[in-house]
């Protein structure tokens, strides 16, 4: 029981550590740990965001993809999303099931509502049916207009750690210690060639201060920011 505990308080830290900026005109945003083997939280995009011009994002493991939907289709979600606020929940929400699996429901439109929802939708009460079929769709949505997302910029944190396997060097142009301090912004071009999303890297690098004398290894992870999106 406490190791099940222990285990949803670290992913509900690293999903709420992913994102430490907003998503500027959005109106629902959730997140969620990618589960994947290997993953890491910290670089994972937001699994679904609705802008308020209609546009859409729904994110993986690594990438994102951009599609619209119609005013019809918006106001459809919307009217989901008004039934979960009438739910008046008290956030953290507890859906029965593993307590392990973590998400993130930002309700923007209006007056802003954050639920943190634990546990598997599919065994949640029928009082909270509203709050767990969203999430639920969320998760797993699709829409025909829906294309890969090339962006612009990443967010990038860095951090003491080893991954399993070997490391690659540190080729940015600025020095690792600006990282560790906090995330940065990096561009696509200076983000070629290294792995994106929830897939981290392994470093190798000369830490910095006096004190260091030998390299140290670093988890480094690369989040796709959406339009106007900062670290």
């Amino acid at each position: 029981m406490r190791r099940a505990a222990a285990a949803s308080l670290l992913s509900l830290a690293l999903v709420c550590g992913a994102r430490a900026g907003e998503v500027p005109g959005a109106t629902i945003v959730l997140e969620a740990d990618p589960g994947t083997p290997g993953s890491d939280p910290s670089g994972a995009p937001p699994r679904f965001v609705l802008m308020k011009d209609g546009q859409v994002f729904v994110g993986g493991t690594e990438r994102l993809e951009a599609g619209r939907l119609d005013k019809v289709e918006a106001a459809a979600l919307e009217k989901r999303v008004d039934a979960v606020r009438r739910l008046r929940l008290s956030s953290p929400v507890a859906l029965g099931g593993d307590a392990s699996r973590t998400a993130r429901l930002h309700l923007l439109d209006g007056r802003p509502l954050e639920i943190v929802v634990n546990g598997d939708p599919a065994r949640a009460t029928p009082a909270l049916a509203p709050l767990a079929s969203l999430v639920t769709d969320l998760l797993r949505y699709h829409h025909p207009s829906l294309r890969p997302y090339a962006p612009a910029s990443y967010a990038m944190t860095v951090r003491e750690g080893r991954t399993v396997g070997g490391c690659r060097p540190w080729a940015f142009a600025f020095p690792i210690a600006d990282a560790l301090a906090g995330p940065r912004t990096v561009t696509a071009d200076e983000a070629k060639g290294w792995p994106t999303g929830a897939r981290p890297a392994s470093v190798c690098a000369d830490g910095s201060g006096p004190s260091t004398t030998a390299s140290r290894h670093y988890i480094v992870t690369l989040r796709p920011l959406l339009p106007g999106e900062r670290p």
